[in-house]
């Protein structure tokens, strides 16, 4: 392995190299397969001769333009990353589709590809990791291309704790909450007045699993969401949906199932029955990938060993029970 080190200027210089969340920084890694890390005011390459190479010669190729002092268009640094990557599949193959947010881990890439060559790919992982959020942005920029036709988002309505009976309103409003979060990632990702009119024209749906019952759906990218809280039938349901050049993306955590205690997570038994198919992808993601605030991750390692310990002190106290309580030493019958 060699290495490289180029000096930055100044701060402002830096950021503007990485943009924003370190976004060219991740598509640098993955375009020219080397390590790139910035620490004291200078960029750190390390990789083989040739990737190593061609990754200093755009980062060189950017910082001029950077340097020039001429305005610099949004997106250039990338546009000039991407002109000289090795794997910049979109540029020669017009079926491939990019979304326009870029995985940030390895395990994220995996994903996104495999949502390209699959035609059901489950995203398993915990919270955080970007398994909705790539799924949508993967749908939308299939929307933009013209592959698909329409987008459906479903979630099961499944109460993590609470009631729906309780809550105020009609059916729609009560499970208005369980779908929140798709209609967040769509908002990040498409402007509010498009939005709302392919939701009229129902290009785009957001909906309870149970709505999906009957339906054969064409021509579209489905995405199910929170797919540990459906039960097996459920899951049966869902991917029995899928119809003529439809693709279908499942997400899910499977620590985190809110189904009764004697329901077993359809996600789990899908994971166990559907690997062996070709067209049916599974990927999963770690905490290594979470890529919300960096406390996300020590939380759930906190949760994680809290759980563990419960388990075992479990354990330990069944084995107790098991070996029965401590006799002492027998008892002695007679006169002394």
């Amino acid at each position: 392995m060699s290495e490289r080190t180029i000096p930055f200027r100044d701060l402002e210089e830096e950021r503007s190299l990485f943009g924003s969340l370190d976004r060219n920084l991740h598509l640098l890694r993955r375009l020219y397969k080397v390590d790139a890390v910035s620490r004291g005011g200078v960029l750190k390459l390390t990789g083989d001769p040739e990737s190593l190479s061609d990754a200093g010669r755009v980062v060189e190729e950017a910082l001029g333009v950077l340097r020039s002092g001429r305005p610099v268009a949004s997106g250039e640094v990338e546009r000039i990353f991407r002109k000289g990557g090795v794997e910049d599949l979109a540029a020669s193959d017009p079926t491939v589709v990019r979304p326009e947010v870029e995985p940030r881990s390895e395990n994220q890439a995996r994903y996104v590809e495999a949502i390209q060559r699959s035609t059901v790919t489950f995203g398993i992982g915990p919270a955080g990791t970007g398994k909705t959020f790539l799924a949508v942005a993967m749908a939308v920029a299939y929307l933009k291309r013209g592959t698909y036709r329409r987008i459906i988002l479903c979630r099961p309505a499944v109460e993590a704790g609470e009631s729906l009976g309780f809550l105020p309103g009609d059916m729609a409003s009560k499970i208005s909450p369980y779908l929140r979060p798709l209609y967040d990632a769509l908002h990040a990702l498409l402007p509010r007045t498009q939005l709302e009119r392919y939701m009229e024209e129902n290009v785009v749906e957001i909906l309870p699993l149970a709505y999906m019952r009957g339906r054969t759906l064409d021509h579209a990218v489905i995405i199910l969401d929170e797919a540990q809280n459906c039960t097996d039938g459920q899951m049966k349901m869902a991917l029995t949906r899928l119809g003529r050049n439809s693709k279908m993306i499942v997400t899910g955590d499977i620590t985190q199932v809110d189904l009764p205690q004697n329901r077993a997570s359809g996600l789990v038994t899908a994971r166990r029955i559907l690997s062996g198919i070709d067209a049916v992808g599974f990927i999963h993601l770690s905490k290594a990938d979470i890529v919300r605030h960096r406390v996300v991750a020590d939380i759930i390692r906190a949760y994680a060993r809290s759980e563990e310990g419960e388990r075992g002190g479990a354990r330990e106290r069944l084995g107790a029970r098991k070996d029965g309580p401590d006799k002492g030493p027998p008892r002695r019958h007679g006169k002394t």
